[in-house]
């Protein structure tokens, strides 16, 4: 495997370029004639246009179909701080997805970047570039300010996926999980084991969702996150509990209804699993390897609904399943940012869509001969055709309705009706 993903990103033998991406001109340039409108003197015009009304630049550029999936390397996948340059293989392998699942063009752009504040006057310099900027890779807690400041300052919308993309797809998939086990939002009783960008992101929606702040218990390195804790951050502080008789995961997961995973391989044992409540909801998301193994979670439990950040087991949590169509929804309406309300309208489409019968392409795709709502599937497979039908036609009517978006709701896009 390890062979077969070099020789993938590599250049081919028949002279295929190295890489995954590459820039493709949409316009004739076979004549003098195009040479003179493409470039000099003919470029002008729109260029004066611009300089006149900025707005323009969206129908004379390609600026309304082109995000920027910007980091700085130091939370690359499951392996560190690689440093900008390493992480240029996984923001070109986003640059892919953005362009095969929902048409969006990417330029990729790796910073060298000695400190927060470097880093987001870079990001925010180059922003007139795009349409929308995708954070990636970005270590907490330097991801949540990155983020809110570079919202605070840009008019497109800014959306570090690591937090919201993860979170979405968790709950999406959390309250498919909780009907099924005949379970609420409001009484789950949650461990998230993993205080960092994705897991403090997922407590936020949840809550937002309907689940009780009391309810949740958040453990990092050193344990349950404590009231009495010093020197905590603000994001893990919010997540604090006062109840100080537990500190370990065993403890933490005395009676519980979901676990959270978002740590690392292996930290959640059969003692743990077994201490939840009766029908429990495991989401062990670590990559490669999750906290459990599901061959050992189901072997201890038959009662539990689980799911993994791996494609070879079911219920992947897999971001995919939403910044592509997410930002599409936006760019399609123009949204100055991507709120709440556009996230919360991501987790009931893609919760739908779930519902729906699942196309026979999808079934063959995964070598399956049905798929239906269930256990099994409470999560839609990324090769969905309606995922952009349905995420990015709730996410753009939210950015409508909450007042974010400067275009109206496209005549092009399906009606939505609740």
């Amino acid at each position: 495997m390890k062979q077969k993903a070099l020789d993938y990103h590599a250049a081919t033998k028949d002279g295929g370029r190295p890489g995954k991406i590459a820039i493709q001109i949409t316009k004739a340039c076979d004549t003098q004639h195009d040479l003179s409108l493409a470039y000099t003197p003919g470029v002008a015009e729109p260029v004066r246009a611009i300089a006149e009304d900025p707005e323009a630049a969206y129908k004379y550029t390609a600026k309304g179909n082109l995000v920027g999936v910007v980091t700085d390397g130091s939370a690359v996948l499951g392996l560190g701080n690689t440093g900008a340059l390493a992480a240029k293989p996984v923001m070109e392998g986003k640059g892919v997805l953005f362009k095969k699942f929902a048409d969006i063009d990417v330029f990729d752009i790796e910073v060298n970047a000695s400190s927060t504040a470097e880093f987001i006057t870079t990001v925010a310099a180059i922003a007139p570039t795009f349409g929308g900027i995708n954070l990636e890779d970005i270590a907490a807690p330097r991801c949540f300010e990155i983020e809110q400041t570079l919202i605070d300052q840009l008019d497109i919308p800014v959306f570090h996926d690591d937090q919201h993309g993860t979170a979405i797809i968790v709950a999406a998939g959390l309250l498919n999980a909780l009907q099924i086990q005949g379970k609420t939002i409001g009484d789950a009783k949650i461990v998230c084991l993993g205080a960092g960008s994705a897991g403090i992101a997922s407590m936020r929606l949840l809550v937002s969702l309907g689940a009780h702040r009391d309810n949740i218990l958040m453990l990092d390195r050193k344990g349950v996150l404590h009231t009495d804790r010093k020197g905590l951050n603000p994001y893990k502080w919010a997540f604090a509990t006062e109840d100080t008789s537990k500190n370990t995961l065993l403890e933490a997961m005395a009676g519980a209804d979901v676990f959270i995973g978002v740590s690392g391989a292996n930290l959640l044992n059969e003692e743990a699993l077994l201490a939840m409540a009766p029908k429990p909801i495991v989401f062990a998301l670590s990559n490669p390897d999750p906290e459990i193994s599901p061959e050992l979670a189901h072997k201890v439990r038959d009662d539990m609904i689980m799911a993994t950040g791996r494609s070879d087991h079911p219920n992947q949590v897999n971001n995919v399943l939403g910044f592509p169509f997410i930002f599409r929804g936006a760019l399609d309406v123009r949204a100055r940012r991507i709120n709440e309300d556009m996230m919360i309208a991501a987790v009931h489409a893609l919760q739908k869509l779930t519902h729906e019968p699942v196309p026979m392409e999808v079934c063959e795709a995964y070598g399956v001969t049905e798929m239906s709502f269930g256990p099994d599937y409470i999560i839609p497979k990324p090769f969905h055709p309606r995922l952009l039908e349905f995420v990015a036609s709730a996410v753009a009517k939210a950015a409508v309705e909450s007042g974010v978006a400067q275009l109206p709701y496209p005549a092009d896009y399906p009606e939505i009706t609740d």
